[in-house]
């Protein structure tokens, strides 16, 4: 366990199967994580209005509160704490739900204990990574603010970017005018190869042109290179229309 992660990094685990809690907690510790539990989605809400964690993980069906609604309802708080799930329900439109209300990552129950460690470390580096680099992004008459998640459009319109988009586009910025392949925007974003499939990029891809583009069909700051992944431009660029097809 790389120990700069574990240092500080406190950790909640909210899931109405007390045994299952109780394990993951002690599991969490013994890799030097300070944990906490809490058994419904009412008690853990409670205990992050209340606390200071670095990561939240999550049952989905809980009593009280569903997992999804309580990360809705602390991302309406302005609480942007990570968050990971857990749940039986593990079909691509429940994980769709869990991104769009604001969760990190998925993972689908019964799981390998190894697994569950990996993506906790994988989520913790992310958001370190996030959190140290810079903290706003203007192009095109749009501007991001990465600390809030909150955007302005070219229009005038405000978005509310979920934490997966503002990730890609500060991970695909960071990097302005390179082409970026699909897996290393998986490796920055997701941070391991099990989930997402690299499709999963392009339709993130679509949803930040349809925010920021003034004309998504033909973008010219979000650009597909066909068969090996993206290219941002800060500065509006006619797209190529074979490649950018693609996304």
């Amino acid at each position: 366990m790389n120990e700069s992660l574990t240092q500080a990094a406190r950790i909640l685990v909210v899931d109405d199967e007390a045994h299952l809690a109780d394990g993951i907690r002690e599991n969490l510790e013994a890799e030097g994580y300070a944990t906490e539990v809490a058994y419904d989605g009412q008690q853990g809400l409670d205990a992050v209005l209340d606390g200071d964690f670095d990561l939240l993980v999550l049952d989905v069906m809980m009593p009280k509160m569903d997992g999804v609604e309580l990360c809705a309802r602390l991302r309406a708080e302005g609480r942007q704490t990570p968050v990971l799930f857990l749940t039986v329900k593990n079909a691509p439109e429940d994980r769709v739900r869990g991104f769009e209300a604001g969760g990190d990552d998925y993972l689908g129950k019964p799981f390998h204990l190894k697994e569950l460690l990996l993506r906790v470390e994988a989520i913790l580096r992310r958001s370190r990574w996030y959190d140290t680099t810079s903290a706003a992004l203007a192009f095109g008459g749009n501007s991001v603010d990465f600390r809030t998640w909150q955007a302005r459009a070219w229009d005038g319109t405000e978005h509310a970017l979920t934490h997966k988009e503002a990730m890609i586009l500060k991970a695909l910025s960071e990097r302005e005018g390179v082409v970026v392949t699909r897996e290393e925007v998986l490796d920055r974003v997701w941070g391991y190869e099990v989930f997402p499939s690299t499709r999963t990029i392009d339709n993130f891809i679509v949803r930040l042109r349809r925010r920021f583009e003034r004309n998504p069909e033909l973008p010219a700051h979000f650009h597909t290179v066909r068969g090996v992944g993206y290219r941002f431009t800060l500065h509006a660029e006619a797209a190529d229309h074979e490649a950018d097809r693609d996304g």
